[in-house]
C-alpha cells in the first residue's frame, strides 16, 4: 500500500473510533452512490446525478446508521460471542426480521423518492414484488451475515456490509433473472 493510501486509512480509522456512526453513515452513503454510479455506467444510461445523489442520502440517512445500531445492539445481546450457534442466531435474527424490513423500506424509497411514484402505485408494486425480492435476498445475504458476524470486527461491519451491498446492487446489473426478479419495481412504465 502506497504512503499516501497508509496515511488515508490511518486516519479513516481514526475518525472510525472518534466518531464510529458519522464515519459509518458517511462511509455507507460514499459506497451507495458508488454503487449507484457503477450500476448506471454498467447499464449504459447517461448519468443521472440526482439518482446518484439519492442513493448516497439513502446510504448516508437509513442504511449506515441502521447497520451501526443493529451490529451493536446484535453484539450486546449475544455479549460479542462468536461460536457457530450464536452466529446462527444473529444470522436468523438479521434475515427474518431486518432484511424484510430494509428491502420494503428500500422498495419504498425508491417508489416514492427516486422515481417519484404515488403511493397507491409503490404500495400495490411492493406488496407484489417483496416476496420475490425477499427469496432473492436470502440467496446471498446470510452468507454475507455469517462472514460478517464471525470474522469481522464490529467497528468494520457497516462498512463490509455497505461494500457488499454495492456489489449486490451491481451484480445485479450483470444477470437478467436476478435483475428481473430484484429489481422488477423498478420498472414503473
Amino acid at each position: 500500500m502506497s504512503e499516501v493510501g497508509k496515511e488515508a486509512w490511518r486516519k479513516y480509522l481514526i475518525q472510525l473510533q472518534a466518531h464510529p456512526l458519522r464515519t459509518k453513515a458517511i462511509t455507507s452513503g460514499v459506497l451507495a452512490g458508488t454503487s449507484s454510479l457503477i450500476a448506471q455506467k454498467i447499464s449504459g444510461s447517461k448519468i443521472q446525478l440526482r439518482k446518484l445523489v439519492l442513493f448516497m442520502l439513502y446510504g448516508f440517512g437509513y442504511a449506515g446508521p441502521l447497520a451501526h445500531f443493529l451490529h451493536k445492539l446484535l453484539d450486546t445481546l449475544f455479549r460479542g460471542k462468536k461460536d457457530n450457534k450464536t452466529v446462527a442466531k444473529k444470522v436468523l435474527l438479521e434475515q427474518l426480521i431486518v432484511s424484510p424490513w430494509n428491502n420494503m423500506v428500500f422498495m419504498l424509497y425508491y417508489g416514492l423518492v427516486m422515481e417519484g411514484q404515488p403511493w397507491r402505485s409503490v404500495k400495490g408494486k411492493v406488496r407484489k414484488d417483496l416476496p420475490s425480492v425477499q427469496f432473492a435476498a436470502w440467496k446471498f445475504w446470510p452468507i454475507v451475515s455469517w462472514v460478517n458476524h464471525q470474522y469481522i470486527p464490529l467497528q468494520f461491519r457497516v462498512v463490509y456490509g455497505s461494500f457488499m451491498g454495492a456489489l449486490w446492487y451491481d451484480s445485479l446489473q450483470f444477470s437478467t433473472s436476478c435483475f428481473c426478479t430484484w429489481l422488477t419495481f423498478f420498472r414503473w412504465r
